[in-house]
Parts: C-alpha cells; sequence; structure tokens
C-alpha cells in the first residue's frame, strides 16, 4: 500500500495536519495553487489567558490573489517574528515545556524570510523532527501537471503511483470517489477526533481545541505525538468544558 496525502501549507498547524502527514506514506505540499486570503496559510491560533489569540504573518496583499500559494511574499516592515515571540512566551511562558519547545522555534523567528511558504515548512520540518515523524514530504510544483482542481490531486496521485490517498472531509463536497477508483485508487476520508490535554486557565476558559499544535508542544513536550495520534489518552475532568476555537471568535 502506498498512501498519498495532499494539503495546502499553514502556520504553525493544527493537530489534524500533523495526524494526516504522519498517516501518509508521501505527503505532498500543494504549493502551486491559488492562494487564500485571510487563510491558514498566514495564521493560527493559540491560547491565551483569557482564550484565543491569533497570530497572523503579514503579506504584501497587491496581487496576491491573483498569486500562487508559493509566491505570496511576507511584509516584513511589520515586525511580526518580535511580536509572535512575545505573544507566545506571554501565553506559554510558564508551561512545562516551554524551554525545550521555545528554542526549537527561536531560530526560526529569528531569521528573516522573504517568502510565507519558507516559514510555514520551517516550522513544519522543526516539529516533524522533534516529534520524530519522518514522513517523505515534497512539493506539488515538482510534480508535472497541468490539471485543475481534483483532476490536480487525482494526476499526483498517479505520478506518485499512490493506492490510496488520503483526503479531508471537508473535500467531500467536490471529490468524486469514483474517479480515482477508475484509476485503482482509493480514496479515504481523514476523520480527525480530537483529543483532550492538559491546558493552561482551563477553569477560567474550559479546554479548547482546534488551536496550532503549539499548544499542545508547549504542555506536553515529547509525548504530544502520542495524544495527537490518540495513543496516549488523557481522560477530561468530570463536567469539563470543552469548546472550539470557532465558538469563541
Amino acid at each position: 500500500m502506498k498512501r498519498v496525502v495532499i494539503l495546502q501549507p499553514g502556520y504553525l498547524p493544527w493537530l489534524g495536519f500533523f495526524d494526516q502527514l504522519y498517516k501518509a506514506d508521501v505527503f505532498v505540499v500543494l504549493d502551486d495553487v491559488q492562494y487564500t486570503v485571510r487563510d491558514w496559510r498566514s495564521r493560527n491560533r493559540i491560547k491565551a489567558p483569557n482564550g484565543v489569540m491569533w497570530l497572523t504573518v503579514p503579506v504584501r496583499s497587491k496581487n496576491s490573489r491573483d498569486k500562487q500559494i508559493k509566491e505570496i511574499e511576507i511584509d516584513n516592515q511589520q515586525h511580526w517574528q518580535e511580536k509572535h515571540l512575545r505573544s507566545i512566551e506571554f501565553s506559554y511562558g510558564r508551561a512545562r515545556y516551554f524551554k525545550e519547545v521555545i528554542e526549537l522555534i527561536l531560530d526560526i523567528y529569528r531569521k528573516k524570510y522573504e517568502f510565507l511558504i519558507h516559514v510555514d515548512m520551517d516550522f513544519i520540518f522543526q516539529v516533524c523532527e522533534y516529534l520524530s515523524i519522518d514522513t517523505r514530504i515534497i512539493y506539488s510544483s515538482e510534480i508535472p501537471s497541468t490539471c485543475q482542481k481534483d483532476e490536480k490531486l487525482l494526476s499526483i496521485c498517479k505520478f506518485l503511483n499512490a493506492t490510496h490517498y488520503l483526503s479531508g472531509n471537508a473535500a467531500k463536497d467536490y471529490l468524486r470517489e469514483s474517479t480515482f477508483e477508475s484509476d485503482g485508487i482509493t480514496l479515504e476520508w481523514h476523520s480527525y477526533q480530537h483529543p483532550y490535554y492538559d491546558q493552561h486557565w482551563v477553569a477560567k476558559t474550559g479546554f479548547i481545541s482546534h488551536l496550532s499544535i503549539l499548544d499542545l508542544l508547549f504542555n506536553h513536550g515529547p509525548e504530544s505525538l502520542d495524544i495527537l495520534l490518540g495513543k496516549k489518552v488523557i481522560p477530561s475532568p468530570q463536567g469539563a468544558k470543552i469548546r472550539y476555537a470557532n465558538e469563541i471568535l
């Protein structure tokens, strides 16, 4: 079996992103499709004392809607790296694994990037190294294809000789299983069950799910992979309030 996952890159992605990455034999970064503004490519959420806090990488907005993800430039005049570091230190400075995890990302925040995809991928590679995820990662722009939408995904799978394609549930609205099956590729759906884990300020805010993976890493360090994969279960306290990040924005 050869399972392929194809996803757009994200800034400090959530747990489900890394669950899909872990389950892939080949993970394809979809970098040559149209960039969408105010999306996960350039921002994500962490947990602050009063709830959710956004971290957003500013990009040069001129003609950004007409560009591919790999072409999006960062607006470095806004000193976003210093702001993000301060927010992270404010939110997680007392977390159990703060010193260990902050060392993983300090060099990234100190480096000057020109393109958004490079900062996104450096974070992803760093998290993979820390969690010992050794999935092969390639870029869709490296694969010859003139197709669009689901036909592009199919062409990538065929190029890689995939037997299985693992897709997020959101794609059910446009992906046709029959198209993949006719080429001998089994279409699988990724239905991720978000785990409960130890978080700061739960008594005040409740447990908030669907945050950046940084939230899990700062609180659980090296055991984070087992938690996000469901191999280690941390039971939620009786009566604990569990909230989705989207519910409190």
